[in-house]
């Protein structure tokens, strides 16, 4: 079968997230399954127009680095598909706030993949009047995919999508995988104590929220450290930078940047708390990654993280949701070691319930149906 899979970045795509890991894993698995696959994604800088990435084909066209209600990715995948109009028997549609519209034009079948529904994030992440087009497209385009198969990765992914008129019987949900991989024994953590963030920078992503935490900490752990695992766009690191002076904790924070999958999962093992305070997730992929180290996690109780958050055992779910109650998290399970122990446990064993595999054979079945 020879299939189309239209996202707006692919993996190797330096704003992509835990979206594209998941893309990228279900294409590998429909190679396997002897598929040819396409994957057609946005243009960035560095990037090339075409190539093959563990035997997927990846197409690049659409203005590079650019927000993605912005994007023209969306315009250039209707002329690609048009151009090779017949030669695919199905289309992955995965929508991130902007859909491809493809029930309009593409005659094939088609899974609609959505990941989350970004609803609140429109207002945190653009002003007027960009906040409510995209508010707009969002509560309209459902319309549009009546009677089309969607998949999402989360329970509340799914009762979200539904709020917003999918149709129940044809929303399913498959879990994501982890590729860190689970550690053979608890870790020696670091003598300080160490927070750490793993995420792109974007104020959705609640890093504010946890630089303040950290103010709040300092008074009681003067050698505490958050370290920061992620890019983000230089004008919000710059107004990042800029708190920190302000809070006055310049010493207590590391910005680590991009870095490799080993170091990583070192930094995961290394510190004893990775911090979630995210305004919304499709699901928490981070959580597992630290869980694999033997890290237990503090976020939000909102969509995507309380799915994978179990409150009490592989993590603590804030219930207020602010820095405050962050700071206070951290310190409670910094300062119960006998609690710290049962959750280091509980996010092993909550990490090994998950793997890729598992979430290819799902979403496999689904479309096989």
């Amino acid at each position: 079968m020879n299939i189309l899979i239209l996202n707006w970045r692919d993996i190797k795509n330096p704003k992509g997230g835990g979206a594209e890991v998941l893309t990228h894993e279900i294409a590998k698995g429909l190679v396997k399954k002897g598929n040819n696959v396409t994957q057609f994604s946005s243009l960035f800088k560095g990037g090339k127009k075409k190539e093959t990435i563990d035997g997927v084909e990846v197409v690049r066209r659409g203005r590079p680095d650019v927000r993605h209600i912005f994007s023209s990715v969306h315009f250039e995948a209707y002329k690609f598909y048009k151009k090779n109009k017949g030669k695919y028997d199905l289309v992955i549609d995965e929508v991130h706030g902007v859909p491809f519209f493809t029930p309009l034009y593409v005659k094939e079948k088609k899974v609609a993949l959505i990941c989350e529904v970004a609803g609140g994030i429109w207002d945190i992440t653009f002003s007027f009047p960009f906040n409510h087009l995209g508010k707009a497209i969002e509560k309209i385009y459902p319309r549009f995919y009546s009677g089309i198969q969607v998949v999402t990765i989360s329970n509340s992914s799914k009762e979200a999508l539904v709020d917003l008129g999918f149709v129940k019987a044809l929303v399913s949900v498959i879990p994501l995988g982890c590729s860190v991989p689970i550690i053979e024994k608890k870790p020696s953590k670091n003598n300080n104590k160490t927070l750490i963030f793993v995420s792109r920078l974007t104020k959705s992503k609640g890093i504010e929220d946890a630089l303040r935490a950290v103010h709040i900490l300092k008074d009681k752990y003067s050698d505490i450290k958050l370290l920061i695992i992620g890019r983000g766009d230089d004008e919000y690191v710059s107004t990042l930078r800029d708190l920190i002076e302000k809070l006055g904790i310049k010493n207590n924070i590391e910005f680590k940047g991009f870095v490799s999958e080993k170091n990583k999962w070192k930094f995961l093992e290394e510190a004893h708390i990775l911090l979630a305070p995210s305004s919304k997730e499709g699901w928490g992929l981070t959580i597992h990654e630290a869980g694999s180290r033997g890290t237990p996690a503090i976020g939000y109780n909102v969509e995507g993280l309380r799915d994978v958050i179990v409150d009490n055992k592989n993590g603590i779910l804030c219930r207020k949701n602010n820095f405050k109650e962050l700071a206070a998290n951290v310190d409670k399970l910094l300062s119960d070691s006998k609690l710290y122990k049962r959750l280091q446990d509980g996010s092993i064993e909550e990490r090994r319930k998950f793997s890729w595999d598992r979430t290819r054979r799902e979403f496999i079945d689904i479309i096989s149906r």
